[in-house]
Formats: C-alpha cells, structure tokens, sequence
C-alpha cells in the first residue's frame, strides 16, 4: 500500500513538474494566439474589405476556399511544390545531421569547435542574409552546374520528381545549414544511451554496424521526431518559403480580396503540414502495443 501510496506521489511529481514546463506556452498562447486563431478563421469564411468606418466582414462560405481550385491554381501548385521538396529534404538532413552527430560524439579534439561551426550558420543566417545568398547564386555548389547534373537528372527522372530533385540541388548549401539543430539534438540523445550496452554488444561479438541499428537507432527514436517536427516547421515558416510569400503578399492585395483569400490559404497550408507532422509520428512517435504493456508491467513489479 505503501508503495503504491509513493508510486502516485512520483507521478504527480512528474506531471506537475511537466505542467510547470508548459505553462509559460499555455499563458502565451491564451494572450497572444488564441484571438488572431480566431480572427483567422472567421477571416478565411468571409470577405474582408476596408471602408472609411473600418473593416467590413461579409460571410462568403467556402468560396475563398474554391478560389484556389477554380480561378487561382497557382497557389495549389505552389503548395504541392513545397511538400515535394519537403519530403526530400526532411530524409536529406535527418540522416546528414544524424551522421555529423555521430562523428562529433566520438573523442575527437577541438569537439567544440566543431558544434559551433555547425551551429553557427542558423545563428547568423537570417531571411535577408538567405535572399542575398539566393540571388547571387551561392546556395548551390558551382560543380554542379559545372558537369550538368540538372541535365542528367532532367532526362533521368520522372516527370513529376524533376522540380524537386533539381530545387534539392539548388540550394543543397541552404540544407545542409539547416542541419545545427538537429546535430545538437542528437549529440544529447547520443550522450544518454549507456555505454554498458555498447560493452555488452561488443561482448557478444556484435559489430559497429550493427549496434548501430540495434542499439543506437532505436534509442534516439524520439529525436529523430523531434528533429522532423524542427525541420518541417522551420522549413514551413521559411522567409524564402514561396508559399510564405504568396501568403503575405495576398494580405494586403485587394484583387484577390486581401484577408479573406490569404486566410483560406494560410490554413490550407497549416492542415497540410499538420498532416506531415502526423505522418512523421506514426513513422517515428509510435511503439508497438507489446513493448508499451511489458514497460508497464515492469514498473509495477518495482
């Protein structure tokens, strides 16, 4: 009775111990979010105009909505566009930042130096700096260009995977700078798997390979998702998203009927990525029902 008396007490511990973690968001979120939520959706089922008194708001239903599809395809494709080549480059610098990461966990000298130059460049590298970049034609590597890769991918390919597979390249500098957090990320994880596990497989004359597939991957699970929620939301909220700048630059345009349009489209855009996320936690977030009910059972055994 007792034990199960201290049991609740640590679990109670440990949610009021998350809810306290929480709750500056939670506080923020009711102040600064929750209202402009709203207006937003109110926004993307009407039409908003501006008259000598204000705002005007006329209820229009899903006609912003069948704007996109009917009159306006161009934000569609844009749309598909981004998750094409978000699919890409989510794989690209989870597994590049996965490998940085182990080679920065080894003892090696000058470790710190070498987290810092990675992580630099998301430190440094603003929208403004990323538009300059992107102008002058130095988010590609010129080798590229040089042997006409795009060429050969164009003849290559589908299709429908050429715009991807050549934006890839394109800004292949640009990726692999979004890659510090995610190292910094997995370096933590690295660090909290137990080296006796390591010594046990080394035991059983199991080789780097695979107690890097046995041991290694299944313990930083939760930072692979961790790292594809960061990425597809850094990526999403990008100042040189081009979605992002349809988006702002239909707030204010009156043609396409401003607050209204650019609200359906800020929407669509949220459900889709919402709809990405989901797809990474069912890869990456869930564990077998098996391994969840033996965890369960061991902890009530101790």
């Amino acid at each position: 009775m007792k034990k199960r008396k201290r049991l609740i007490t640590n679990s109670f511990k440990y949610r009021m111990t998350g809810l306290l973690f929480v709750t500056p968001w939670i506080i923020g979120f009711f102040i600064f979010f929750l209202y402009p939520l709203y207006q937003s959706i109110l926004f993307s089922f009407s039409k908003v105009t501006f008259a000598a008194k204000g705002r005007v708001i006329k209820f229009v239903g899903m006609d912003n909505f069948e704007y996109f599809f009917s009159r306006d395809p161009y934000f569609i494709q844009r749309l598909i566009a981004f998750f094409k080549n978000t699919m890409l480059q989510v794989p690209l610098i989870l597994v590049f930042s996965l490998v940085l990461a182990l080679l920065l966990n080894e003892k090696v000298r000058l470790k710190g130096m070498f987290r810092t130059l990675f992580f630099l460049p998301i430190v440094v590298v603003s929208g403004p700096v990323m538009n300059m970049l992107l102008t002058q034609g130095s988010s590609t590597i010129p080798l590229i260009e040089q042997y006409g890769i795009y060429e050969i991918i164009e003849g290559a390919l589908p299709q429908f995977l050429e715009e991807p597979v050549t934006s890839l390249f394109s800004q292949l500098i640009l990726i692999l700078w979004y890659s510090g957090v995610p190292i910094l990320i997995f370096i933590a994880g690295l660090q909290k798997i137990d080296q006796s596990l390591y010594e046990a497989s080394s035991i059983d004359g199991a080789s780097s390979w695979v107690s890097f597939w046995k041991i290694v991957l299944p313990s930083i699970k939760g930072m692979i998702l961790i790292n594809a929620i960061y990425i597809i939301v850094f990526l999403a909220t990008s100042e040189i998203n081009d979605v992002i700048i349809w988006i702002r630059d239909s707030m204010l345009d009156a043609s396409k009927r401003g607050f209204g349009i650019a609200s359906a489209a800020a929407w669509i855009y949220s459900i889709g990525i919402s709809l990405l996320i989901m797809i990474y936690y069912l890869i990456f977030g869930r564990e077998a029902k098996s391994k969840v009910k033996h965890a369960v059972i061991t902890r009530r055994k101790y």
